[in-house]
């Protein structure tokens, strides 16, 4: 699981984007889901869940065409990613 937090300009162009071009490629590195969450505070606050291998993701990341989709979700910064304080089995 990866977990990213962004701040973006415009959250209907955020998700758009998110979920036209940005889940093709994420699908080309193997990511096989993933949620947008908004901050109830401050709607311009995107939390990002993907259901990713860490190896995938590098990818990912790694990829040449990922700049210009990351341009395209109007994000005010790069994306943070959370780190999580505790896994647990249910």
């Amino acid at each position: 699981m990866i977990v990213t937090i962004a701040k973006v300009s415009d959250p209907e162009r955020f998700l758009e984007v998110f979920a036209t071009v940005g889940a093709r490629k994420r699908a080309e590195h193997g990511c096989r889901g993933a949620r947008v969450y908004f901050d109830p505070d401050d709607p311009h606050r995107a939390w990002s869940v993907f259901d990713w291998d860490a190896e995938d993701y590098a990818g990912f990341l790694a990829d040449p065409e990922v700049p210009a989709i990351a341009r395209a979700l109007a994000l005010q910064s790069p994306p943070v990613h959370a780190t999580a304080a505790v896994e647990l089995d249910t």
